[in-house]
């Protein structure tokens, strides 16, 4: 299936402001970047690196003003990954790959190791076996268990806020199931970007755990892990994959973002 996505940020910039961005997709297996386009408006020169976890990253000085950041993109996706029968197998960390360990640590948004969380975890999964069956027990008790609201939640807001209040948006449903999962052992990283199914249209973040050699998507958002996506960042938490951060004195505006699905190619 051909996805587009587009999103649009607008600026009031007080002074030179340099910010970095991951806005430009991923190139990666189960999505094929057709077109793309990242604009900044008035025009200014920006440069591009990889970071650690593999994701394109932008940097520039935003000039005073009003200034617009557009960025848009064509891919060919595949419908989100379902989990397979028999469901995979749950990894001793012995067994966990190097370039894993590190999603089964504490992070910033995700304090895993709190007595809290492990309190929470174990009445979630009570005897379920280990791995996909844990994960989707979380999954499911996030989406039935905590309100999701704007204006909450911001910027600062933890996973132990989050068991703590049940209220949130998609990051802190993210960051909720990422600490729980992680309790359990189970490598668990924070994944943004476009998805369609969504009632009111934003940008979105959702959890991917690495389970029997492979990692796979869950969304506590929606009813059911499901949808086309075209996924842009992803990292331990939110400190990894901000889609813009600044570095001086802008106030964002404004935020359009539209998704569209369109024919599937013959």
């Amino acid at each position: 299936m051909k996805m587009k996505g587009r999103s649009i940020f607008t600026y009031d910039v007080h002074a030179p402001t340099t910010i970095t961005t991951m806005l430009r997709p991923r190139r990666q297996e189960g999505q094929s970047i057709i077109q793309e386009g990242f604009n900044i408006e008035p025009p200014v020169p920006f440069s591009e690196y990889t970071d650690l976890y593999g994701n394109p990253c932008q940097r520039t000085i935003l000039p005073v003003g009003r200034v617009t950041i557009s960025t848009e993109v064509q891919a060919q996706v595949s419908p989100t990954k379902p989990i397979p029968d028999p469901t995979p197998a749950y990894m001793l960390v012995g067994d966990l790959p190097d370039e894993v360990m590190h999603y089964i640590l504490p992070s910033r948004y995700c304090q895993s190791d709190l007595h809290e969380i492990n309190v929470l975890a174990m009445e979630i999964v009570e005897n379920l076996a280990p791995g996909y069956e844990q994960v989707e027990a979380i999954r499911t008790w996030i989406h039935n268990n905590v309100r999701y609201q704007y204006g909450f939640s911001d910027a600062a807001t933890t996973a132990f806020d989050t068991a703590r209040s049940r209220v949130g948006v998609c990051r802190d449903f993210t960051h909720l199931a990422i600490a729980l999962c992680r309790n359990l052992c189970i490598p668990t990283r924070m994944t943004v970007g476009y998805l369609d199914k969504l009632k009111d249209m934003d940008l979105h973040a959702w959890f991917e755990v690495f389970i029997g050699g492979e990692w796979y998507t869950f969304d506590a958002v929606q009813e059911k892990t499901e949808g086309y996506r075209i996924e842009i960042a992803h990292g331990r938490d939110a400190a990894d994959v901000a889609m813009v951060t600044q570095y001086g004195n802008a106030t964002l505006q404004s935020l359009q973002v539209e998704v569209e699905l369109l024919e599937a190619e013959q």
